[in-house]
């Protein structure tokens, strides 16, 4: 734990954080106020009206707002979601493809100091039931086409459901001066990230508003802001990083945000080249599709000055080749929702490489600890994790995620020793370069998703043919990785499309594995567990 002592100065103490037993959250984690910026993300938009209301705030397809236009939009979307029955801390899901309802309703719920909960459309129907119920939201804003196969399945003190257009309708007439503006504490739980880990069951990571802003604040120093900057991503805006990396990063440098709806090659580059896009966050695969679609032509992305790249390895043959072509290198990092996202980055005059990951943020720290949670020297691989940095204008800013929602005990396990474990293995070398060298748990990233092994492994044992099943990550040059599984069945060689048709029924379709190879028996070792190494022997090439 981190304190400021009489003499300003940032010291460390020996204590554990407290965790509340019913939230499963971290009472607080103390810190300081950010050196530059809003405290909360309800002020975000407070600066810009001020300095400059006609620009251009937000785009999407058609629909532009300046930033007086989207202030007033927020207050309406606020006084709608309390005609709807949200109010402090309570929950709201949303359940939609990018648009500009997302952020604005993102916004509109810190402004009343609620809890915003995105629900991946891609989601299966189960998967959208368990992150559901187990947040328990007071409202959730979907389709009714993405609603109905989940509703039924819904606890009976679930939310109230609207559909988006009715959403839309409540908006259009609210009355902005309706708008409660209660106190706004920046450390109370602002939104939640669902995560999936070695159990199988995805955590609900909660997020404050305070450790929301410094995506987009800390670029302030590095990347100042100019008036036609625009920023935006193509990645889905239900996942917590992306709309923090896109569109809400964008208001906090007091710039355009900008709503993209296709990530493949054609679609992203008319997108860029229509919105003249300068900043933008990427996924592995999508580096891998620009480069090797012959239609795509490299100025289509000459505007473009920033590519943040993440959620899996991109091999450096690939990145050198993506930088001749386009004439921009696209800078790989390294985070985890509980961060709340990338935290190491490539620095531009380094060469690229496949060894290193990169450097911490100015804001924190990475530090390499045992098995003991000793802190390890430089060169030596051990656990990666994270605390605030001790120097400097952030020293005591940064805070991670408050813990697991109503998960008390992975809340300890997360944060034990007041930093928080990522529970992958790296090294630092003397210069502070991190390299990465093991997977969190055994978490398959494929294309920029988690994939819980554990999670797929239950689907496949609850179909009535499998009596043993385990899952595993294979290489892949576009993807990172893909989902492999190897079963045992009882009795005859199984229908393979019905039991594909059972996975993705209970699966988000890129969690279903690309390869399922059916055995005799699984190779175990003397303590009965799975040489995953042997089955990956098996896999077979593969192509899009």
């Amino acid at each position: 734990m981190y304190r400021i002592n009489p003499l300003g100065l940032l010291v460390e103490t020996e204590s554990e954080v407290e965790v509340d037993e019913t939230t499963g959250l971290i009472r607080r984690w103390p810190s300081r106020p950010y050196p530059v910026g809003p405290r909360t993300l309800a002020a975000v938009l407070d600066q810009p009206i001020k300095n400059f209301p006609e620009r251009t705030a937000l785009i999407d397809h058609e629909r532009q707002w300046t930033f007086a236009e989207l202030d007033r939009c927020v207050d309406q979307a606020a006084s709608a979601l309390t005609s709807l029955g949200v109010g402090p801390g309570d929950r709201v899901a949303w359940s939609l493809p990018n648009c500009a309802e997302l952020p604005i309703g993102f916004l509109a719920s810190q402004r009343l100091g609620a809890i915003w909960l995105g629900v991946n459309t891609n989601l299966a129907a189960p998967e959208k039931t368990h992150l559901l119920n187990d947040s328990e939201p007071t409202l959730w804003v979907a389709t009714n086409e993405l609603a109905a196969p989940v509703v039924a399945s819904l606890d009976t003190a679930g939310p109230s459901v609207i559909d988006v257009s009715e959403y839309n309708d409540a908006v259009s007439t609210a009355d902005p001066a309706d708008a409660p503006s209660p106190r706004i504490d920046p450390h109370a739980p602002a939104a939640i990230a669902y995560t999936s880990g070695t159990t199988g069951t995805p955590k609900g990571a909660v997020h404050s508003q305070h450790n929301l802003l410094w995506p987009g604040l800390i670029t302030l120093g590095t990347h100042p802001p100019e008036p036609t900057d625009r920023q935006g991503t193509p990645l889905a805006h239900t996942i917590l990083n992306m709309l923090i990396l896109g569109v809400v990063s964008a208001w906090t440098r007091g710039t355009t945000g900008v709503v993209l709806h296709r990530g493949d090659p054609e679609g992203f580059c008319a997108q860029v080249a229509r919105h003249r896009l300068t900043r933008t966050t990427l996924v592995p695969a999508q580096i891998h599709d620009l480069l090797h679609d012959d239609s795509v032509d490299p100025t289509d992305l000459a505007s473009l000055e920033s590519i943040l790249v993440g959620g899996a390895a991109t091999p450096a043959d690939t990145r050198r080749a993506f930088a001749e072509k386009f004439n921009i290198r696209a800078l790989m990092g390294y985070g985890l929702s509980e961060a709340p996202t990338g935290i190491v980055r490539e620095t531009i005059d380094e060469p690229v490489d496949d060894s290193a990951t990169g450097y911490a943020l100015e804001l924190l720290e990475v530090v390499i600890v045992d098995d003991a949670d000793r802190e390890l020297p430089v060169d030596e691989p051990g656990e990666v994790c994270l605390r605030p940095a001790g120097t400097g204008p952030w020293a005591g800013c940064w805070t991670p995620t408050l813990g697991y929602w109503r998960r008390p005990d992975a809340t300890r396990e997360l944060l034990r020793g007041s930093i928080l474990h990522t529970g992958d293995i790296g090294a630092l070398d003397r210069n502070g370069r991190l390299t990465v060298s093991g997977r969190r748990s055994d978490l398959i990233l494929r294309g920029g998703a988690n994939v819980s092994p554990s999670e797929v492994e239950k689907v496949l044992l609850d179909h009535a043919g499998v009596v043993d099943a385990v899952v595993y990550g294979i290489a892949d040059e576009r993807l990172g990785e893909r989902v492999a599984a190897a079963i045992v069945v009882a009795g005859s060689q199984p229908d393979l499309a019905e039991l594909r048709g059972h996975l993705t029924r209970h699966l988000a379709r890129y969690k279903v594995p690309d390869q399922i190879h059916v055995l005799d028996r699984l190779p175990r070792n003397s303590m009965g567990k799975v040489q995953k190494s042997e089955l990956r022997a098996l896999a077979e090439p593969l192509c899009d």
